[in-house]
């Protein structure tokens, strides 16, 4: 099991389209939530921060060890990825967080495996 938590810089300008993506994700979930289980990804939540002017979302999932690490080719994900493309900086280097401790109850670990 793998829980990652990853930072990532929206470009300036671009928090309306944010909004937009956020809102496309909500109303495909059925699609996602699809796509998501075929990757073995188990939790993703996107957070949204402002901290000194600047716009940040942090990308956190809980996956399966040997879930997949490529996007699909579906429509949702090509929508994804132009979303990614016009709203993350790129000069930006996202910031992987460290896990220090995943406290998730057994029953729980045994699921996703």
């Amino acid at each position: 099991m793998k829980a990652e938590l990853t930072k990532f810089k929206v470009k300036e300008g671009k928090s309306g389209l944010v909004d937009e993506w956020i809102e496309y994700m909500r109303d495909n979930m059925d699609d996602v939530l699809l796509n998501l289980e075929g990757e073995k990804m188990y939790v993703e939540t996107i957070f949204r921060e402002v901290f000194m002017d600047v716009e940040y979302l942090y990308w956190y999932s809980i996956q399966s060890d040997d879930g997949s690490e490529t996007i699909d080719d579906t429509p949702l994900d090509e929508k994804h990825l132009e979303y990614m493309e016009a709203c993350i900086d790129q000069t930006f280097r996202p910031a992987d967080m460290q896990a220090e401790v995943v406290m998730l109850p057994e029953h729980l670990r045994q699921l996703i495996r």
